[in-house]
């Protein structure tokens, strides 16, 4: 991986783990930076799972491969939210 690929990943991290973030109502009492780091891994592992049903490189925009990875973000968000959440 390029290290345009990795700033890009970044970039879109940061859009997908807020919009993960969104997407679970209520307060999430986790910082921006765990967010920011559970988007990172939500594109990442998202596009390999687009990759393999296949979805990723469709005409037009990737609604299917986004669907993916903010679900995935919102997975992730709200797992690390209760496990914080029980730690205290």
């Amino acid at each position: 991986m390029e290290i345009s690929g990795v700033i890009s990943a970044i970039v879109i991290g940061i859009v997908i783990g807020v919009l993960g973030r969104l997407v679970i109502p209520g307060r999430q009492r986790i910082g921006i930076l765990w967010t920011i780091l559970v988007g990172i891994a939500a594109a990442l592992l998202g596009s390999a799972i687009a990759n393999g049903f296949d979805v990723a490189d469709t005409e037009g925009v990737d609604w299917v491969e986004w669907l993916i990875q903010i679900g995935l973000a919102a997975l992730g968000v709200a797992a690390l939210d209760r496990t914080r959440t029980r730690r205290r």
